[in-house]
């Protein structure tokens, strides 16, 4: 009775039901069982051995197989009893069973075709989950293979009704796992990545299936492999391309990073961000960024795996989190700008159109941002953090500029220069010593940026609209400032790698051994075009008296970068007048120490050998040699190089108790050209030269003809009309006699309606304009006589062109009355207008 009692132990009319539900005994053999139950059931129960330990029955599988191949109808059927039996086996702790179930499971999916797929699916689902909740380990790290190997199982129709809620939750918590034991723990973490990689591979490339890319995701899995990624051994290895493994190694490490580069490989352009976003909060949240090894590591692996037409979005992204880190410490800032700097190479090659100056423009705001938080303070330490964080963003600017091309290297260098405060011309927004390290700031960045760009033509290097300002600059009242505009003239002239051999004045140049190349066309034409702005802001630059010996020599590095570069027979001329020049500042310029004039005629020294040896002119080289070896004779050693801070006045006598012999004569000069078949017009006396000390304007209409001379008049229109509201009539004529100048008087002027001041000059030129075209001309003869203005203002604007035109750049001397004598008697240098517009004064 007991053989038969699991069969019947129920009322007899029930024997039938009874057998086949309750029936699932594998010990039970009664032919009565047997006969009654589903064939698949039978099936499935003669795959398990008697015991566990021999394993799963091989023949039976293979009827199984065969069975589920031909009825695919019954495989739902198949999977939900094996997973019934499994469910029972881990309650009774039967592990061995558990596993024999699990591995027919993965037999059956192996060999199911994929339209059959999920008929089978949602039973081995379940099978999966159910060991995933046990406590064992062993069922744990079991039922992880098992679904990988779904996972890399490709189906034709998606299942879009699937969860995975459960695999992420589970598979993340097991890669965090602090088992007391090393290694089940390691294969537990293993595990539990292998089973995320999964869950990414079964997921990613379906868009009907559950959005693996949602928040609640990715919050679990990317911290669950940044997490293995940061114990490991190589991440301080700062190189610079990581490379994936070449070999799997089995440490969760290896394989989260493996992961990582599979997770943001397949991310496209929308989903970037949902992987980024985690990874920022995990450094935030453990305080990774300072060192900042590991999220250098982290975001050059993210750089280096994401599809390259979207490296843009990390660099943005990083830079959006700088933002919102605007108020944190300094080594946070500065740490997340290194990792800036380290990455946003990656992405210039990528970065086409707007997204270059969007990225330069937020630099360049961060930039303004540090500056204006930088102030006096108690921490030196502080400041120095913040000085870091400046460099760090400098670098990262460098790094970017590195990998774009030269064309787009100058439309940055021309988007700096334009965020440059000039104090000239932008007064209100200058503050001071703020703005002065702003500019300063800025003008290291068009450094670091300039130091990448390979000059091919001037005339494409220095555009108007970069040239100008950058000249502005370099006179600027900061020393440091100009030494900054002279350092990055030099690295973008500098074509043929002289610079290094230029940057001390020298008069034995055949030692320096100067790479040489002949002038091209459009080089010339630049020079003569610019050259004699360039040369003018260099002679201001020169006449700054706080100059040290880093702006002297700075000068000189850029006038001998031209020379070699640009100089030719057709230019030559003009870089001698201001050789000359430069001499006379040392000489009359009462402003400079004797110092910063006996570092002027060393420089003169050496720019004198230098223009004959680039130039071949025997006749000048001679002379140069002449004037130096004169100079080592009688004593005047301090008047060539090298250059120091301070000269004993005792060992160190004026050139002019040394005799004219020493200085550079103009006049032997002129001879050694015009032997040489030079045009020396140019160096005569009463030559108009640009770089004027008075002439301010940048243009000499004197020397250009009409060409810009309405410009240049603007210069003397401020004091013409200043004279009176209508110049040619006297005070009586005149609606608006003069005010006193009183507090009263400019509230009055501040409060008056524009509006209805524009209105009152309009009626008051068109009552001056009738009044000049109906009154007699007798009449108006007599009414100007009164006020004569207007004359003498034009004969004050005449005379100073007619003695700034006579004397190249020296300032004129106060006539005296017998040079005025003898000057209207002579008559050598007539008025400028006389010169200029002959057939005006013919009479």
């Amino acid at each position: 009775m007991a053989f038969v009692k699991c069969c019947f132990d129920s009322e007899l009319p029930d024997v039938v039901e009874s057998v086949i539900q309750k029936c699932t005994d594998p010990g039970c053999c009664c032919g009565c069982c047997s006969a009654l139950r589903p064939r698949y059931k039978r099936l499935v129960d003669n795959i398990f051995p008697v015991t566990p330990q021999d394993g799963l029955v091989k023949s039976n599988m293979e009827k199984l197989i065969f069975y589920s191949l031909s009825s695919p109808e019954k495989l739902d059927r198949i999977g939900e009893y094996l997973f019934q039996r499994a469910c029972r086996d881990i309650n009774r702790r039967r592990t061995g069973f558990v596993v024999i179930a699990m591995e027919a499971m993965d037999q059956l999916l192996k060999a199911c075709h994929a339209q059959t797929l999920n008929l089978f699916v949602e039973s081995f689902l379940k099978m999966v989950q159910k060991l995933l909740e046990s406590t064992e380990p062993q069922l744990q790290i079991l039922a992880t293979q098992s679904f990988v190997k779904f996972a890399n199982i490709e189906e034709d129709t998606p299942s879009y009704h699937r969860r995975y809620d459960f695999f992420v939750s589970k598979f993340s918590s097991m890669c965090h796992s602090n088992h007391c034991d090393t290694d089940l723990r390691d294969k537990i973490r293993l595990a539990g990545i292998e089973g995320l990689q999964g869950v990414v591979r079964k997921t990613v490339c379906d868009d009907l299936v559950e959005n693996i890319w949602a928040p609640v995701h990715m919050d679990k899995i990317v911290p669950s492999l940044l997490y293995n990624m940061q114990n490991a051994r190589f991440h301080e290895n700062d190189a610079e391309t990581p490379e994936p493994p070449q070999e799997e190694r089995a440490d969760p490490p290896t394989l989260a990073e493996t992961c990582m580069r599979e997770l943001v490989g397949r991310a496209s352009y929308g989903h970037i961000r949902c992987v980024l976003r985690p990874v920022l909060r995990h450094l935030d949240n453990h305080d990774l960024w300072v060192s900042n090894q590991f999220a250098i590591r982290t975001f050059k692996i993210i750089m280096f795996s994401i599809q390259a037409q979207y490296s843009c979005v990390v660099v943005e992204i990083l830079m959006a989190h700088l933002d919102e880190n605007s108020k944190s410490s300094p080594k946070i800032r500065t740490s997340i700008a290194d990792v800036l700097s380290k990455i946003i190479a990656i992405a210039a090659g990528e970065s086409v159109g707007p997204s270059v100056l969007e990225i330069i423009n937020s630099l360049l705001s961060h930039l303004r941002v540090s500056v204006t938080r930088e102030a006096p303070s108690d921490d030196p330490q502080a400041q120095r953090d913040e000085k870091l964080y400046q460099e760090g963003l400098i670098n990262a600017l460098g790094e970017f500029a590195n990998h774009l091309p030269d064309y787009q290297k100058i439309e940055i260098m021309m988007f700096i220069m334009s965020k440059v405060p000039f104090p000239a011309l932008d007064h209100l927004r200058f503050n001071g010593a703020g703005d002065v390290l702003l500019q300063s700031i800025l003008l290291k960045s068009l450094l670091k940026v300039g130091t990448t760009y390979q000059t091919s033509h001037f005339n494409k290097t220095f555009p108007m609209s970069f040239l100008e300002p950058l000249l502005r600059m370099s006179v600027a009242a900061d020393p440091d400032m100009r030494l900054l505009v002279q350092k990055i003239l030099h690295t973008l002239i500098d074509r043929h790698n002289n610079l290094e051999k230029l940057l001390k004045p020298s008069v034995n140049i055949p030692e320096l051994e100067l790479v040489l190349e002949k002038c091209s066309r459009p080089d010339i034409i630049f020079i003569r075009k610019h050259g004699p702005d360039i040369y003018l802001s260099l002679y201001e630059s020169l006449e700054q008296a706080n100059n040290t010996v880093e702006n002297i020599e700075a000068v000189y590095t850029t006038l001998a970068l031209l020379c070699v570069e640009l100089a030719s027979e057709e230019t030559v001329t003009d870089l001698l007048r201001l050789v000359i020049s430069m001499q006379d500042m040392a000489l009359t310029n009462g402003s400079l120490s004797s110092a910063q004039k006996f570092n002027l005629h060393a420089v003169v020294a050496s720019l004198l050998i230098l223009i004959p040896n680039v130039v071949p002119i025997s006749a000048l080289l001679e002379y140069a040699e002449k004037v130096v070896n004169t100079r080592k004779l009688v004593g005047a050693t301090h008047m060539l190089p090298e250059l120091l801070v301070h000269y004993d006045p005792d060992t160190c006598p004026s050139p002019s108790t040394l005799g004219p012999d020493v200085l550079v004569d103009q006049v032997a000069v002129t001879e050694c050209l015009r032997g040489a078949g030079f045009d020396v017009s140019r160096l005569q006396p009463n030559a108009p030269y640009i770089g004027s000390s008075l002439n301010k304007h940048r243009h000499s209409w004197a020397e250009t003809g009409m060409q810009g001379s309405s410009a240049d008049l603007n210069n003397f229109q401020l004091e013409v009309d200043s004279a009176n509201s209508s110049p040619g009539l006297p005070d009586k004529y005149n609606h608006h006699p003069r005010e006193e100048l009183t507090f009263e008087s400019m509230k009055k002027i501040l409060s008056e309606s524009t509006d209805n001041k524009k209105e009152e000059e309009e009626k008051q030129r068109m009552e001056l304009s009738e009044r000049f075209r109906t009154a007699a001309f007798e009449d108006l003869v007599e009414r100007t006589q009164e006020n004569d203005v207007l004359q003498n203002k034009l004969n004050e604007i005449f005379s100073k062109l007619s003695t700034g035109l006579s004397d190249g750049i020296r300032a004129p001397s106060t006539p005296t009355p017998s040079t005025k004598q003898e000057n209207d008697g002579l008559r050598t240098n007539p008025p400028a207008y006389e010169v200029l517009f002959p057939e005006l004064f013919v009479y």
